[in-house]
């Protein structure tokens, strides 16, 4: 039998010693008080951070956004069902965040980046938080790269550049979302990548929409993240800033975003719900006071860099639903002060089968030229006045009373004008073909084209161009130059096409 040495007994403890690291893990543990409606409140949590990830038992998390004296109000992001009084809730030490990437393009994910899409989990080695200040006065560029919409109305009259806010504002079933879903379309080929945000939306909507952007192949840059009416309202309200992170990584590659809000008043509703339910002492229409924090913080997110941090920008094209189209109500005359500039859909000219219905007086974009191309700002500058003026005169002539030449010319002009800028749904135009139609229609050379062959003509305006030799330099000047081809190059096009116009 070996004798036990005590001197190497005693040298193997000193080794221990010295290599002896005080490594102690604490956990905070706190106890569920009550819970419901996708709200817990939880008691002794002191050292919860606000927005910081909480986990229960069963693997549901949840995150704290109240932080009372003597308990934490948390969110469920999961069903809630499953929790109950007595229940232990631990902190993790982690603030919200989301998967982000070039792994997420063609997704279809819910706002903590899972995939809904059932085409398997997404690999991402990258996480954003959800909650981020915005971009600073000095890293910002002011907005001077057009962001073509394909929408005629909109490029000529409340042109969108890229880093915009630009509110999309109307009665519900007036074509808000078609007018998102265009622009989307519309950025095919032209290196912009799209993130549609539906919070609040129908699930069946939310498929249509996906199988429209598959259809159309726009799903090859696109992501939609969607927080359907069936989901708690702790999902909806996390909705847009998930997409708005994920966007915001792509912005700092030097990247260009189009980012959808739809819509911003589902959004808000979700919030005012979670605030009563968290005891949060109500204000003006039962909102909480922090309601315009809670767009502002979202929307100012939107930015053009500076050409140091790589020139990349987010556009945003937040939408509000109207209630009998008044845009003096609360959320829409937040949203206003906060967005560049809103694009007002009206019932009345949607009825009437102006489509897109949008009230070119009330619509404005506060970036206005800079965000347009040299030939489109040419080519559409009376375009306003013109429609204004037309808008006028067709409320007077309704009296009946006798008309004089110049006065019956105005009209005639407004007709062809109003109908050269009706578009049908996902028909979206290149930018070189609206310069055509809307020089054609603003050096008058519609006005003897019967009203009913307008859409027939513009058509055969197009075709003409793109065959004829000198037709094809003009939209080749377009293209290049940005600039407005020689007139009398266009009107001999022109005089062509009219020509052999049957």
């Amino acid at each position: 039998m070996s004798k036990i040495n005590p001197v190497e007994i005693s040298a193997l403890i000193k080794e221990q010693i010295k290599h002896y690291s005080k490594d102690i893990q604490t956990d905070q543990v706190g106890t569920v008080i009550s819970v419901g409606d996708g709200i817990a409140l939880v008691h002794g949590l002191d050292e919860a951070m606000s927005g910081e990830l909480l986990r229960f038992a069963g693997d549901i998390y949840g995150m704290a956004l109240n932080l009372e004296k003597d308990h934490v109000g948390v969110i469920i992001l999961d069903e809630s069902t499953a929790i109950k009084e007595g229940d232990e809730v631990r902190t993790t030490g982690r603030i919200l965040e989301v998967p982000v990437g070039d792994v997420m393009i063609g997704r279809v994910i819910n706002p903590l980046g899972q995939p809904i899409d059932g085409l398997g989990e997404i690999k991402s080695t990258k996480t954003r938080p959800l909650e981020k200040k915005a971009m600073g006065v000095m890293s910002r560029k002011s907005v001077d790269e057009p962001l073509q919409t394909g929408i005629k109305v909109l490029d000529a009259l409340v042109p969108i550049g890229r880093g915009q806010r630009e509110l999309i504002i109307g009665d519900r079933k007036t074509g808000k979302t078609s007018i998102a879903v265009d622009t989307i379309l519309n950025q095919k080929g032209k290196d912009v990548i799209c993130i549609y945000v539906a919070i609040g939306q129908k699930e069946s909507t939310v498929a249509a929409l996906y199988e429209s952007f598959k259809k159309y192949g726009a799903m090859d840059y696109t992501i939609i993240v969607s927080a359907s009416a069936s989901e708690p309202s702790p999902l909806l309200y996390l909705a847009p800033y998930a997409g708005v992170s994920i966007a915001e990584e792509f912005m700092h590659q030097g990247k260009h975003v189009l980012i959808v809000y739809d819509d911003l008043s589902k959004h808000a509703t979700a919030y005012r719900e979670l605030s009563l339910l968290l005891r949060r002492p109500p204000g003006r229409e039962a909102y909480p006071g922090d309601v315009f924090f809670l767009h502002s913080r979202l929307l100012e997110r939107a930015a053009k860099l500076n050409d140091a941090l790589g020139g990349g920008s987010i556009t945003a094209l937040p939408i509000i639903e109207t209630q009998a189209g008044d845009i003096s109500a609360y959320i829409p005359t937040n949203v206003i002060s906060i967005t560049d500039g809103q694009i007002f859909l009206q019932s009345d000219l949607f009825y009437t089968g102006v489509r897109p219905a949008i009230n070119a007086g009330l619509s404005v974009s506060r970036v206005g030229g800079s965000a347009q191309i040299k030939a489109i700002k040419k080519v559409s500058g009376t375009l306003r006045l013109d429609l204004a003026s037309f808008r006028e005169l067709e409320a007077f002539t309704q009296f009946g009373s006798d008309l004089d030449d110049n006065t019956k010319r105005k009209l005639e002009r407004g007709k062809r004008t109003v109908e050269i800028l009706k578009q049908g749904l996902h028909d979206v135009m290149d930018v070189e073909y609206q310069v055509l139609s809307i020089y054609a229609l603003t050096t008058g050379q519609l006005d003897n084209i019967k009203l009913e062959d307008i859409k027939r003509f513009e058509e055969h305006l197009h075709q003409t161009f793109t065959s004829d030799s000198v037709g094809q330099a003009c939209l080749d000047t377009i293209r290049k130059t940005k600039g407005l081809p020689e007139t009398k190059d266009l009107n001999q096009v022109i005089e062509s096409a009219k020509k052999s116009f049957a």
